[in-house]
């Protein structure tokens, strides 16, 4: 693991700019959509260390341990297009609305952030919108252009968002090896959490560690808000620390997502609305 932040390559998305997200297989089977919001501690060029320790990237504060690879692979065995975020969740949250307080955090899990202290809507202006504008809105675009394709190839999307999740939270062990994060649409969250307690050993969280009801998150925005089916993912990050773990959290959810999605009335377009559509936003991944 890298102890310094990179800044991510120029892309074609992106002639001539750092492009904020990865497009992996744009043409791929538009039956599934796998997205990671958390995949890169990087940060561009610019933005140096944001005035923190190098080595604060190897954290978890940083980006999702883990997670990227298992997206990857996940979407090769599914044969779908995935969305990665190209840099950390430390310069903008792609997991968070605008509205959010925590969308660019200025403590986190006791690091205290320097270059994001007045980085807001209400006091370096310019910066927030800049952020949203050049990091948080294309990412958005990018996994909403990846669905309007899907629906002019006649096709209703499964969604997939793959997280990780720190072994121990201020000093409790976490005891759940994966968890599914979801708000009202049970199509892919209920199948999945029944198929993972069915296999032996594994101790699995619903709307755990995490919620999954997050005002305006990314599945929200684009699997609430559109009808599309979708779930969260949540994986410990000490047991996808490398290539062997990845791959075999990917098989399994690959196995299970394929074993569900024939299931009658999963590719439907249905609105089933959110928890948080009268209620304030609650902690999330």
């Amino acid at each position: 693991m890298d102890d310094l932040p990179l800044a991510a390559p120029e892309t074609d998305a992106s002639p001539g700019a750092l492009c904020p997200y990865e497009l992996v297989d744009r043409d791929a089977d538009p039956g599934f959509l796998v997205i990671c919001d958390h995949a890169s501690n990087a940060l561009p060029p610019d933005y140096g260390t944001l005035g923190l320790a190098p080595a604060e990237f190897s954290r978890h504060i940083a980006y999702d341990i883990g997670a990227a690879g298992v997206a990857r692979e996940l979407a090769r065995l599914l044969r779908a297009p995935a969305v990665l975020a190209r840099f950390s969740r430390l310069l903008v949250d792609l997991n968070r609305g605008p509205d959010d307080p925590t969308i660019v955090m200025k403590l986190s899990d006791g690091a205290i952030v320097p270059a994001n202290r007045d980085v807001d809507a209400s006091r370096d202006a310019d910066e927030f919108a800049r952020r949203i504008a050049m990091f948080h809105a294309p990412y958005h675009a990018a996994i909403a252009a990846a669905l309007t394709r899907a629906e002019e190839a006649g096709v209703v999307p499964v969604v997939l968002s793959v997280h990780s999740f720190t072994p121990s939270w201020r000093g409790r062990a976490r005891a759940w090896h994966t968890g599914i994060l979801w708000d009202r649409d049970d199509r892919v969250p209920a199948p999945l959490i029944a198929g993972l307690r069915a296999e032996p050993g594994l101790v699995v969280g619903d709307n755990e560690p995490y919620t999954g009801r997050l005002k305006n998150d990314c599945l929200y925005r684009h699997g609430t808000a559109r009808g599309l089916p979708h779930a969260l993912i949540e994986i410990r990050q000490d047991l996808i620390e490398d290539e062997a773990g990845q791959a075999a959290w990917a098989a399994r959810y690959a196995r299970l997502v394929h074993e569900i999605a024939g299931r009658p009335g999963l590719r439907a377009v249905r609105h089933f609305g959110s928890h948080t559509d009268a209620a304030s936003p609650i902690s999330g991944a």
